[in-house]
């Protein structure tokens, strides 16, 4: 396992993101190649959990697009990511709201943690 960890340490290259955690609204932009074209997109949504260690950590988002909920899964050193901006930082006592995707209107509000 020392070898894999030195490995990952030496030639995975780190992204410099900004600290989020579980219940924050965070929105990513990252790169979309389509044949020799390349374009941004951003993905807008509350962070439900963040998973793993080291070079294979991992982040959930969820969003709302229309009555449909739709996550993505990120790995933190996704070189397309370009930048990670925190809308919110949400006050939430658990490090995975999974409950949060059976909840709708009012009930699925956040309370915002002030800076």
């Amino acid at each position: 396992m020392d070898l894999v960890k030195f490995v990952q340490d030496e030639f995975v290259t780190r992204n410099e993101l900004p600290k989020f955690a579980a219940g924050d609204t965070i929105t990513v932009y990252y790169e979309i190649r389509e044949g020799d074209k390349v374009r941004t997109q951003f993905f807008r949504g509350v962070v439900l959990q963040k998973s793993g260690s080291g070079a294979s950590e991992t982040f959930t988002i969820r969003k709302m697009s229309g009555t449909v909920g739709v996550e993505r899964i990120f790995p933190i050193n996704l070189p397309s990511i370009q930048k990670i901006e925190i809308n919110k930082t949400g006050k939430v006592r658990r490090a995975r709201i999974y409950y949060f995707r059976g909840l709708t209107g009012k009930k699925a509000k956040i309370k915002e943690r002030r800076r």
